[in-house]
């Protein structure tokens, strides 16, 4: 077979297919020419950039994972309210230092929920006084932000033994009591906003 006669087949927006990047909504983001603040999640962590688009590819400006909040003396859930939170003022912080007032959220493939822990990301930007244009309906709370939810529902757990030891097993472990939770997360953003 003649080199010449071969055809590359190469399939348009891969990405689409394999269900990583949705084109109109990306499209859409990069039209507003305003830094993406992009919020990513697993299981076990969150993952928070400021991004701006490049013709050569996309300029990751700042960074902050939760390597950020164990340094800082973070020990509980690294994907919980509280934890989302504080990275969000950690890249808040960092944001404003690089000189960066606005971006506009990007929360990815997945369906953003009022109140969720990707949208307590965004009020930690904001906190931290980054302008994000999204509406204070969709954010939560300061009393879920802090954790308070956490510490009423262990308190409840309490009194039955098994279910509060298998509920909390990760903090009691590592010999932590989930009703710290608020006072830590308070403490550890005054560190931040220092």
């Amino acid at each position: 077979m003649n080199a010449t006669n071969t055809k590359i087949r190469t399939r348009p927006y891969r990405r689409k297919g394999q269900g990583k990047t949705d084109y109109r909504k990306r499209l859409r983001l990069l039209k507003s020419r305003t830094p993406r603040l992009v919020v990513r999640k697993s299981l076990k962590n969150m993952y928070v950039q400021v991004i701006a688009f490049d013709p050569k590819g996309d300029q990751v400006i700042v960074t902050a994972t939760p390597n950020a909040l164990i340094k800082r003396g973070w020990q509980y859930e690294r994907n919980s309210m509280p934890a989302a939170y504080l990275l969000g003022l950690i890249l808040g912080k960092k944001a404003h230092a690089a000189k960066i007032k606005k971006v506009i959220a990007d929360l990815g493939l997945r369906k953003p929920i009022k109140k969720s822990t990707l949208y307590t990301v965004v009020k930690g930007v904001k906190d931290a006084g980054i302008h994000v244009p999204v509406s204070d309906d969709v954010l939560p709370d300061q009393k879920r932000v802090v954790g308070e939810h956490i510490r009423d529902y262990s308190k409840k757990l309490r009194s039955n033994t098994a279910a509060y030891q298998k509920q909390f097993s990760g903090y009691l472990k590592k010999g932590l009591n989930p009703e710290d939770i608020p006072q830590k997360c308070e403490e550890l953003k005054a560190k931040i906003l220092k």
